[in-house]
């Protein structure tokens, strides 16, 4: 007898199936994470430097924009390589 687990497992597998990846594609994938970890590195270099000249001139209002402009850069570039991993992913399906 299956438990409710593997049954709902089963349901899934039926309903999206899981896609497996060759290691051409694992590498592919993990190009791109890397292309993308570098982008958001020199990002928070580049913006962190620019917070602490701010910080030692004393100008709080710039803080604070460069922080949020931090955050906002950083969100942004990391769902824009989720979007590009998933359009390689279904390039992978087909």
């Amino acid at each position: 007898m299956k438990s409710a687990y593997e049954l709902a497992m089963e349901r899934l597998q039926k309903a999206s199936p899981s896609l497996s990846l060759t290691e051409e594609q694992k590498k592919e994938l993990a190009e791109l994470d890397s292309k993308y970890r570098a982008k958001i590195a020199e990002k928070e270099l580049f913006l962190k430097n620019q917070i602490r000249k701010a910080q030692t001139e004393g100008k709080v209002d710039d803080i604070d924009s460069l922080q949020k402009q931090l955050a906002s850069e950083v969100r942004r570039l990391q769902e824009e390589c989720e979007a590009k991993k998933e359009k390689l992913r279904a390039s992978f399906g087909k």
